[in-house]
C-alpha cells in the first residue's frame, strides 16, 4: 500500500522539530491565501491546518478548504487558524481538533485576535502569548484557588485590551494592578504549570493524524 501524502501547515504553534518527532508530513509555512488551491495541482491525502496568517497578508479562504474538501482530501485543523476554519467548516467536513477548536466552536471564542501572537521569525521565539493560553491557564489558576474570578475577569479584560503583538504574561500584570502577593503567586503558579494550550492542540492534531493513516 503506497504511503499517504500528508501536507501540513505549520509555525509558531509548535516548534517544526517537535512536530517531525510526532508525524512524518511534508511541512509548509502557516497557511495563506491561495496555498491550498495550489496543492491540487498534485493533491495531497491529508492537510493539516495548525498555524495561517491573519494580519500581514489574506487569511486562506473558505472557498479554497471547501474546493479541496470536495475534491477528497481530508482536511484536519487545529492550535490557531485550523481551529478557526474547522470551526466554520466542519458541518461539510473538515475535521477539528483540540480545546481551542472546541472553544471557536461553541461561541466560547469568536475572534482571530484570541489566537494570534508574534514571533521571531529567525528563531521562531514567540514574543506574545495567545490570549486563548492565557485565559486557560488563569482559569486552572482560579480553580486552584489561587485567584478568585473578579481576578480572573480583570486579568482576562486587562489582556484582551493590550494589542495582541504587545500581549504578554508580564504587560497583563503589571497593567491589571493585582495585589502584589497575588502576583507573585500566580507567577509561579504559571512557571509550574502553565500550558501553552496551541501548541497541545497541534500535538493532538498531528497525532490524529497519524492514527488514521
Amino acid at each position: 500500500m503506497e504511503p499517504k501524502k500528508i501536507v501540513v501547515f505549520i509555525g509558531p504553534s509548535l516548534p517544526l522539530a517537535e512536530a517531525r518527532e510526532i508525524l512524518d508530513a511534508d511541512y509548509h509555512p502557516p497557511v495563506a491565501r491561495g496555498d491550498i488551491t495550489a496543492l491540487l495541482n498534485d493533491p495531497p491525502d491529508v492537510i493539516g491546518i495548525i498555524d495561517g496568517v491573519f494580519h500581514q497578508q489574506p487569511a486562506v479562504s473558505h472557498k479554497e478548504i471547501i474546493q479541496a474538501l470536495k475534491a477528497g482530501i481530508m482536511i484536519v485543523g487545529a492550535s490557531s487558524m485550523g481551529a478557526l476554519r474547522a470551526a466554520e467548516l466542519d458541518s461539510i467536513g473538515m475535521v477539528g481538533i483540540g480545546t481551542v477548536y472546541q472553544y471557536y466552536r461553541d461561541g466560547i471564542i469568536e475572534s482571530d485576535d484570541d489566537v494570534a501572537i508574534v514571533f521571531d521569525p529567525v528563531t521562531h521565539e514567540l514574543l506574545s502569548e495567545a490570549l486563548v493560553s492565557m485565559s486557560y491557564n488563569f482559569q486552572m489558576a482560579e480553580n486552584e484557588g489561587i485567584i478568585n474570578s473578579n481576578d480572573y475577569n480583570v486579568l482576562y479584560e486587562t489582556a484582551k485590551n493590550i494589542f495582541y503583538p504587545h500581549r504578554t504574561y508580564q504587560r497583563v500584570f503589571n497593567q491589571s494592578n493585582l495585589e502584589k502577593n497575588k502576583i507573585t503567586e500566580l507567577r509561579t503558579f504559571l512557571d509550574k504549570h502553565g500550558i501553552d494550550i496551541k501548541a497541545e492542540d497541534a500535538k493532538k492534531a498531528l497525532k490524529y493524524i497519524k492514527g488514521i493513516i
